[in-house]
Order: C-alpha cells, then sequence, then structure tokens
C-alpha cells in the first residue's frame, strides 16, 4: 500500500486522505474501538470495530489468513502529518523489536520506531459515507526540524524567523499554508500566527502548538512561551487573545 498522509480533522466535509486502498463496504467512522475490556493492555494504535471488520475481511480472502497480522509502519513525513505504510505480512517475518498485538482478532504488528509516533492513533474508516479506504487519527505531529540542517544566528527575532523560513514553512508549505513571527513579548514570548492554507484549518492550532512551538522552544532558549495569535474562527480567536 501506498504512503499517505493521516487525518486529524474528521468532523471536515473534506474527502479524508486514506491510507489503504481498502473499499468501504461498511458504516463510516466509528469512535469505538476493537480493543475489548477496560482492563485491557495500553497499545499504541487501536482500530476501530468498523475498521476491523473491513480489515478481516479482506484478510479472509488471503490464501492463509491465519498466519497473517497487519502491519502498520509510520514512512516518514508528508507535510506536517506522517506518512503510513499498511500491509499484511507473515506473523514469522516479524522482526525481534516489533509490537504485536491482538485488536479482536487481528494481529496488529509495529515496528519499534513506529511505536511512539503512533501512540494514540486510531485506524478508522473515512467521515464521508461513500469515501473508501483507511484513515489514521493521530493527535501527533513530526518534529518540523527533522532532516533539516538549521544555521541559527543573530537575534532573538532573526533566529525565530530563520528557523520558520529555512524548516517549519517548507513543511507547511504543502499545505498552502505558512508561519508568521508576529512579535515578542516580556523578552520571553513569541507571538506566532499561520496564514495561507493554514488559516481557519481545524488542525493549524495543534499543528503550532506540537510543530512550531516544540522547534522555537528548543531551538530558541531566550523563549520560554509560544502563544498562538491566529484568527483561527473568522475574527474570533478561541485559543489565544491577542497581547
Amino acid at each position: 500500500m501506498d504512503d499517505a498522509p493521516t487525518t486529524t480533522d474528521p468532523a471536515t466535509d473534506t474527502p479524508e486522505p486514506v491510507v489503504s486502498p481498502f473499499a468501504a463496504s461498511t458504516p463510516p467512522a466509528s469512535t469505538t474501538s476493537a480493543a475489548t475490556s477496560s482492563g485491557a493492555k495500553a497499545v499504541p494504535l487501536t482500530v476501530s470495530e468498523t475498521a476491523l471488520a473491513q480489515v478481516l475481511g479482506i484478510l479472509a480472502a488471503e490464501d492463509d489468513p491465519e498466519s497473517l497480522g497487519l502491519r502498520i509502519e509510520v514512512t516518514g513525513v508528508n507535510g506536517a502529518e506522517y506518512a503510513y505504510d499498511l500491509s499484511f505480512e507473515e506473523r514469522t517475518a516479524a522482526e525481534p523489536d516489533d509490537l504485536i498485538y491482538d485488536q479482536g482478532d487481528l494481529k496488529v504488528m509495529i515496528p519499534v520506531d513506529s511505536v511512539d509516533p503512533l501512540w494514540g492513533a486510531t485506524l478508522d474508516l473515512p467521515s464521508s459515507a461513500g469515501q473508501g479506504g483507511l484513515v489514521i487519527r493521530n493527535p501527533n505531529r513530526p518534529d518540523p526540524l527533522s532532516g533539516f540542517d538549521v544555521d541559527l544566528s543573530g537575534t532573538v527575532t532573526e533566529r525565530i524567523n530563520q528557523l520558520l523560513e529555512q524548516s517549519v514553512n517548507p513543511a507547511l508549505a504543502s499545505h498552502g499554508g505558512f508561519a508568521k513571527l508576529e512579535r515578542i513579548v516580556d523578552e520571553s514570548k513569541a507571538v506566532v500566527t499561520m496564514g495561507g492554507g493554514c488559516q481557519g484549518c481545524a488542525v493549524s492550532a495543534m499543528t503550532l502548538r506540537d510543530g512550531i512551538s516544540k522547534a522555537i522552544l528548543e531551538h530558541i532558549p531566550e523563549i520560554t512561551e509560544v502563544l498562538d495569535d491566529t484568527d483561527h474562527d473568522a475574527g474570533e480567536n478561541p485559543y489565544y487573545p491577542g497581547t
């Protein structure tokens, strides 16, 4: 199966990017996990009941379904999201450090390097009725500086602008968006806004908090807090008031 970005906005009417070509044949977007009892051991990724039924139906058509598991791997980054690969593989072919666990009657196999990026995610069906495939709803975001060699110098303002221009905005560009430093408050707070395709996006605040904010705090030691001053909702800012 090809790599594809996750979806994180199940409420939108926009078709969700899928992570497999499985055709939907069951009701979409269940939020119920296939994990059974409340005392079940915590696992990084859960499978909704509707997604589980679809995957098991496809698995049953394989030559030896009892020998196979569903391998879910984070393969890289697509813009501000992770990219994934899903495939049926022989259970005996799993690496020694792979995490293998049950979701209902399905054996899930996750490479050790994908465990943390997938923690808290759900494999589900798309929200839009009639849209095929599967989606991964993942609360995690990749480090926007991953793979970048960033050279920062100058004042705090100059270094933040360099950080945004060299690493953050190239990642956001695939969504038609960008991040901009508006001002520094009290010498330790960076006020940032998001524009273009990111403004008004339901996940842009999470992207700023989990990705951009993390990058600024890690690479600009003088900054202790990052404030989102984006007008996310038609003139009303539900996240941080302007300062």
